[in-house]
């Protein structure tokens, strides 16, 4: 990888790693279909006009089915969930939970057939992996200090994050990423439009709220995913999907640091084992 890229490596794996930060001061005032309205319409508006100018807004009639299931599965179903999740549990345990991808789209790699899942390595990832969510889960529900039900909200985002990877790898790999998540953002925001609408604040938010809100649209949406197809291009999916563990670390620490959340026995114990597991499970073998 040469020096641009590690550049651009870094910028994401922080950029990405900071949304459950400003998702956490955003939804103390603000609903959470206002703010993934918000971070979706800031993020379309952005990324728009630079689809149009290299050509990859339109997309072929025959993909729009794959282009509206990734949007579901991509933005609509996780972004609500994570953003209400953070609602009743804190901003590094979203993040860690979210850092279980790899784990989940190696499974559902399984179900649409590739057996090097099952190769020793990767298998190894996935039970540590799963040793390490059953240790967050449980520890962090049973103290009583996080609600499980969010964490099972954030769960299901990662599995959809899992099954959107493997769909379009599949299915649209032709597609560009950038004209696919320019027409995601504005499906999603047609579809929270009127939901946002009914929970408008009655109240002005803080300036800290709305500032998160346009953070986590100009910075940790369009710009993350404009640097992230461009890492994409250098080092291939693979590789570029590694910035997931630094964003894992990122959201862990800032929510320690700024927000002064509990490093807590679970997330302890829980990180390394989600973070090793994760990088086997979703390490290449030889068919």
């Amino acid at each position: 990888m040469s020096k641009t890229g590690w550049s651009r490596f870094a910028i994401v794996g922080f950029i990405w790693g900071v949304p459950y930060l400003f998702l956490k001061i955003a939804v103390e005032e603000i609903s959470p279909a206002v703010v993934v309205l918000g971070r979706v319409g800031i993020g379309a508006l952005i990324l728009l006009p630079i689809a149009l100018k290299r050509n990859v807004f339109f997309i072929k009639r025959k993909y729009w089915p794959f282009v509206l299931l990734y949007t579901v599965t991509e933005l609509v179903g996780p972004w609500y969930f994570i953003t209400v999740a953070e609602q009743k549990i804190t901003s590094g345990l979203a993040g860690l939970l979210v850092a279980t991808v790899p784990i989940w789209a190696a499974i559902l790699a399984s179900f649409f057939g590739d057996k090097t899942v099952w190769h020793a390595g990767r298998l190894f990832g996935l039970i540590v992996g799963f040793i390490g969510v059953i240790a967050v889960v449980g520890i962090e529900s049973l103290s009583g200090r996080q609600d499980i039900v969010a964490i099972g909200m954030v769960i299901l985002a990662a599995m959809g994050y899992a099954y959107a990877i493997n769909m379009i790898t599949r299915r649209i790999p032709e597609v560009p990423g950038l004209g696919l998540n320019t027409w995601a953002m504005i499906l999603t925001a047609l579809v929270f439009l009127p939901f946002a609408i009914g929970s408008w604040p009655t109240q002005r938010p803080s300036v800290e709220a709305i500032g998160s809100v346009v953070i986590l649209g100009v910075f940790c949406t369009a710009i993350a995913f404009v640097i992230f197809f461009k890492l994409i291009a250098e080092v291939g999916p693979p590789r570029a999907s590694l910035v997931t563990y630094l964003n894992t670390a990122v959201a862990v620490v800032l929510g320690v640091i700024i927000l002064d959340e509990p490093f807590t026995l679970g997330i302890a114990i829980g990180l390394p084992l989600v973070l090793v597991g994760s990088y086997f499970a979703s390490r290449k073998v030889n068919r």
